[in-house]
């Protein structure tokens, strides 16, 4: 819908978690510009939590109300829009759409036709697709003249190398979808754009290696700008152990529990996405700034730390290895962004393939931290899913040209 002369137009952004939803309004503009954002956070328990940031003055206000599911959600947010008065008008509404299977890699407009598929895809990840569908339609049937648009986490590999994309299991399976995906996507296409930005495209162009590390943790090996290969596979689950994803697991784990405690496909994939990573080995906590804390006085914290890391660094010498070569090691995400140990504990011992890190610098959380003498320079970027929603939207539906 057009915008009156007195509003700003925006585009606003969803990103739905099993029990969580960020947003973000940004006007539009090349590129759109954040002017607010938020979260509502533990969907479905007495005790949620809304978060809401002013861009502009860096306010915040935090409020705890019960939100029973997601499409309440969507009426916290119109609410949230509608106190903004007349000073915006939403042209468009992105939303990060976890899985896009085989079909959907680019960013498309929500049709029908798209819904169906995506219905189709639930099953693939039943921990985020239902949750975002159901925002796609509360948004549609509260805003039906407003176009939306899809934007696919798995879009940024989708030219994995075959060899990368097939996974050792009967061959007809491949037929029905069943192979490597790779996840983050939206936040490896926003820092391949930012190194681009900061170092060149030379640079961009090289040997790179992506390190996400957040509550879902994930690598990718970039060459030539490309996606070669990447940790996690056919579910968000796989790759490096994650706050409460296991991460890689032997199959056979899933008749031996079946046999020995009657454990159902269910409960198995409750244990390995929502009570296993850092937290089941930990048994204190999914977050890693709660066990750097206690590592020196529980063993269990100290461990969940070392395993994380060891994992990671065991990864950054496969990707090396995948590429012939590294040049840009980059850490994203809340722990690879803020914690420094984790940064410098991966690097440990890599000075073999060309890993230097500058301990001040490290500590400092610099944007370079790698030594003079590093032959691969590592960086630390701040990601921003929510900006690439944005940039993708105003792309596709040529938004804010001009501006």
């Amino acid at each position: 819908m057009a915008a009156a002369n007195n509003e700003v137009p925006a585009v606003l952004t969803l990103n739905a978690g099993s029990s969580s939803v960020k947003w973000a309004l940004f006007r539009v503009g090349s590129p759109p510009v954040l002017l607010a954002s938020g979260t509502i956070e533990r969907i479905g328990l007495a005790d949620g939590i809304i978060t809401v940031t002013d861009a502009a003055t860096g306010h915040s206000e935090r409020r705890t109300i019960q939100v029973p599911n997601h499409a309440a959600s969507v009426e916290l947010l119109i609410d949230r829009l509608a106190q903004r008065g007349n000073a915006v008008s939403v042209q468009a509404i992105g939303h990060r759409v976890v899985h896009g299977g085989s079909r959907f890699a680019n960013p498309v407009v929500v049709s029908s036709e798209v819904m169906e598929e995506l219905h189709r895809l639930s099953p693939y990840d039943p921990e985020h697709l239902p949750a975002e569908i159901t925002l796609i339609e509360a948004f549609g049937k509260q805003f039906p003249q407003v176009p939306q648009v899809a934007c696919f986490d798995t879009g940024f590999h989708r030219h994995l190398p075959r060899v990368a994309r097939l996974l050792p299991i009967p061959r007809r399976y491949e037929q029905l979808g069943i192979r490597r995906y790779g996840f983050h996507g939206l936040s490896y296409a926003y820092l391949m754009e930012e190194l681009e930005r900061l170092a060149g495209s030379e640079v961009a162009r090289g040997r790179v290696l992506i390190a996400h590390l957040g509550n879902g943790a994930s690598m990718a090996a970039v060459r030539a700008g490309s996606s070669i290969d990447t940790t996690m596979g056919f579910t968000p689950a796989s790759g490096l152990p994650m706050s409460t994803r296991s991460g890689d697991l032997d199959p056979g784990l899933v008749s031996y529990l079946s046999r020995t405690e009657g454990m159902t496909t269910e409960q198995f994939h409750d244990m390995v996405n929502a009570r296993s990573g850092l937290l089941g080995l930990s048994e204190i906590s999914p977050d890693m700034r709660d066990l750097l804390e206690q590592e020196g006085r529980d063993v269990r914290a100290a461990e969940a730390v070392a395993l994380f890391c060891y994992q990671g660094k065991k990864w950054i010498g496969a990707y090396a290895a995948a590429l012939g070569g590294l040049e840009t090691l980059v850490f994203s995400g809340g722990i690879g962004e803020h914690a420094a140990v984790v940064r410098a504990r991966m690097c440990a011992g890599l000075e073999f393939l060309g890993i230097r890190l500058d301990r001040s610098r490290n500590e400092a959380g610099a944007a370079v931290i790698s030594s003079p003498e590093s032959r691969v320079t590592v960086r630390v970027i701040r990601t921003d899913e929510e900006s690439q929603i944005a940039q993708s939207v105003c792309r596709l539906l040529a938004l804010g040209a001009g501006r």
